[in-house]
């Protein structure tokens, strides 16, 4: 049972970020997201993913190495769109 919880947690948490990823994608917009609060996630959420890894806990792992991947695409978006709006 304890498992079941900490994979429905780590799926809701993790899918969470997929609707910000498809919205930023498709506006191109990333003027509201905050830079530093995703600096700042993302290393939480690596730091996490070692801890999941340490203490060979799977739920752990696999929500946030999924969770690290859409941080850094969105931290890819930040960069990328933030350099297309300052070249115009």
């Amino acid at each position: 049972m304890l498992e079941i919880i900490g994979y429905v947690a780590g799926t809701l948490t993790t899918l969470a970020f997929v609707p910000q990823v498809l919205q930023i994608y498709r506006t191109k917009s990333v003027k509201d997201v905050s830079l530093a609060m995703f600096l700042l996630f993302t290393l939480g959420v690596a730091l996490w993913l070692g801890y999941g890894i340490m203490t060979h806990s799977f739920p752990v792992v696999a929500a946030n190495a999924v969770t690290l991947i859409l941080s850094f695409v969105i931290l890819y978006f930040k960069w990328k769109y933030n350099e297309a709006n300052l070249s115009k």
